[in-house]
């Protein structure tokens, strides 16, 4: 089964996206903060991570710096999940190494389709 980490500090986005994943099929686990999601994706082998870029402490950019430098986790599927949907976002998140970018909030018409792209 595939296995989807959703990494999501906002408890109403998590659940959304987790119980969407669910109905899909998904095997998902959450992580609200860039602790826990590193420390699940030592235990897990994840087939997708869903990573929201503006957490507090540690922000999407720090996880995906640290999981794109480590060997270990460099090759992992990461799109960024966010509400700030800026001029230059989404080249900015591919660039740093996301596959891409899926914006908030989420469009449950839409949002299975754009999973069902990245993980093909």
């Amino acid at each position: 089964m595939t296995q989807i980490l959703v990494v999501e500090d906002n408890p109403m986005n998590m659940e959304l996206a987790v119980d969407l994943l669910e109905v899909y099929g998904y095997d998902v686990t959450g992580a609200e903060d860039g602790f826990k999601a590193l420390e699940l994706i030592k235990q897990i082998e994840f087939d997708l991570i869903l990573l929201d870029m503006q957490l507090p402490e540690m922000d999407g950019s720090e996880i995906l710096a640290k999981l794109k430098n480590d060997p270990e986790t460099a090759e992992m599927l990461v799109v960024a999940l966010t509400a700030h949907a800026m001029a230059g976002d989404a080249e900015r998140f591919i660039e740093a190494g996301c596959a891409g970018y899926i914006s908030k909030p989420i469009d449950v018409h839409e949002f299975k389709q754009a999973v069902e792209r990245y993980l093909k």
